[in-house]
């Protein structure tokens, strides 16, 4: 396969794991009911990482995968900080529906070991199966 045919591949495959991930954290958003308290604390963010990963792969799958990761790291690291920004602009922005699913809301230290947790499991499972395809790793 040309190089370019394969890096479109593994944009397409990165995409789509992106993609599935947004679609489930929302579903264990809007079907809290059935998790308990700690998943429903944790599982959204680790989920956020894990989706950050893929997106980051999906706009520049010919890194490194540990340097993608430690891009996505610093980014969920970034927006987490973001949101002890009080400024009237900020908290308008995290009223809305998009804002408040990208930015979050409130700043906790907790989410920082779930993005890390994402982040992680991310990495591992582009290493370990997208690897095998002969992807960038």
């Amino acid at each position: 396969m040309a190089p370019m045919q394969k890096f479109m591949k593994q944009r397409l495959v990165y995409l789509s794991i992106a993609l599935i991930t947004i679609v489930t954290g929302l579903l264990v958003r809007h079907r809290q009911d059935l998790f308990q308290d700690i998943v429903n604390l944790y599982l959204g963010d680790v989920l956020y990482a894990f989706m950050m990963y893929y997106l980051i792969s999906f706009m520049q799958p010919h890194i490194k995968s540990f340097h993608r990761a430690v891009i996505a790291l610093v980014t969920c690291y970034a927006i987490e900080a973001f949101q002890l920004v009080e400024a009237p602009w900020a908290t308008a922005l995290r009223t809305t529906i998009l804002g408040r699913l990208v930015l979050g809301w409130g700043f906790l230290w907790s989410d920082l070991l779930a993005y890390f947790i994402g982040i992680v499991l991310a990495f591992y499972s582009d290493r370990f199966w997208l690897a095998k395809d002969g992807a960038v790793v």
